[in-house]
């Protein structure tokens, strides 16, 4: 699982690097350009391309963290440090498109005149569109195929990039043919566009803080996995929470009355490695092993049956009187909501004493029944002679 951990978070730092080296070289080139062409809004704007390495920074630090193996400070992983990122990035975006309006408003109504641009401002403006876009999109597939909302966040941040430089450019346009009013227009639907993905962003991560559970379509998914391991009769009390890009799963197994503990556990492990076989995507799951359907029951009802020691006690009481010692026998129980199921197994010492006292195997099945009957829990009792 850590190996898989590992080549996601390899991958996104690829991907968050690369689009680093985008930052330094675009924001680099408006600043010189910008200076040289007469342009104050693509300074500006060059000046936002190198903040937007703190981000990158940001990102990559989140995802070594997040993608570190569960440790005994955190049982469940790291992956919420993937979900804080997120919504600080999805402040930030908030925060870049409310700094886009007030911007472009100061500057509208200024009423100052500004030196007129010239065309390098609008070759190096083009530029910084088409390789943001790239980088946006790269990102973003990138993000979608590891699931990771942190990626996905800081792909829509390098798009704001991507958006203002296209504000620049319809402002410089605007400019040099004296429509200084497309700058304005262009800036709040851009700004209104920034503010709403942030808003996505900062909303899905804050449902995830919360627990907020998986879609019912992907956990339908999940539980027909469960389903089609052999010996899982049904699938209940199914629980799941999103951990950044991973999902934790919890839920009641329920195989046969009569399994025993070991045979349930294993069909248990089955189910897990089906799960995360199918969906690389599932880090932990918590399985719950039931021999019956509890799911109607008070989850907070404390058990009302005889504990084993009772039972035991009941059953030597009778071997005694008819035999004369409880020695030689295996006890078995199966326990259900209101009942219980005994298997005794008579072992070759018992056999040995019930021929001495010339009682059957019948007689004694008899007698343990009767003494048993009056409890009001017993539903089945089985005596069975275990072959030397």
């Amino acid at each position: 699982m850590q190996h898989e951990l590992d080549a996601r978070r390899k991958e996104a730092e690829r991907v968050t690097l690369i689009g680093s080296a985008i930052d330094l070289t675009i924001g680099l080139a408006k600043i010189i350009v910008g200076f040289f062409a007469n342009s104050a809004a693509l300074i500006a704007d060059g000046i936002h391309s190198l903040s937007d390495l703190l981000t990158d920074f940001m990102v990559i630090v989140i995802l070594r963290i997040s993608h570190q193996e569960p440790d005994e400070n955190h049982p469940w992983g790291h992956g919420r440090f993937e979900t804080v990122g997120t919504t600080a990035l999805g402040v930030i975006l908030i925060g870049v498109g409310a700094f886009m309006v007030i911007e472009i408003g100061s500057n509208f109504f200024s009423g100052e005149a500004t030196p007129v641009p010239t065309w390098p401002a609008l070759v190096v403006a083009a530029i910084s569109i088409i390789s943001k876009e790239w980088i946006f999109r790269y990102s973003l597939a990138i993000g979608k195929k590891l699931n990771s909302d942190l990626l996905i966040a800081n792909a829509w941040h390098s798009r704001t990039d991507a958006l203002s430089s296209v504000i620049v450019f319809v402002a410089l346009v605007g400019a040099m043919v004296g429509w200084v009013w497309l700058d304005a227009v262009a800036a709040v639907a851009v700004a209104a566009f920034v503010g709403k993905i942030g808003w996505d962003l900062v909303k899905k991560s804050l449902t995830e803080l919360v627990d907020t559970a998986i879609p019912e379509e992907q956990a339908s998914e999940f539980r027909a996995v469960v389903n089609q391991v052999e010996g899982i009769i049904a699938v209940h009390d199914f629980k799941s929470r999103p951990m950044g890009s991973q999902i934790i799963l919890e839920m009641h197994l329920q195989v046969a009355p009569h399994l025993s503990a070991s045979e349930g556990h294993y069909l248990g492990d089955q189910a897990v490695c089906a799960l995360t076989a199918a969906h690389p995507e599932i880090s932990q799951v918590i399985f719950h092993i039931d021999t019956y359907n509890d799911e109607p029951l008070d989850a907070l009802a404390c058990p009302i049956m005889p504990t084993r020691r009772e039972i035991r006690d009941l059953i030597n009481t009778t071997l005694e009187r008819e035999l004369g010692s409880s020695d030689g026998y295996q006890l078995q129980l199966y326990y259900t909501p209101r009942r219980v199921d005994v298997e005794v197994r008579v072992l070759p010492a018992m056999q040995t004493m019930l021929d001495d006292k010339g009682i059957t195997a019948a007689q004694l099945k008899d007698s343990l029944r009767n003494d048993l009957k009056p409890q009001g829990w017993l539903h089945h009792l089985e005596l069975l002679i275990a072959v030397a």
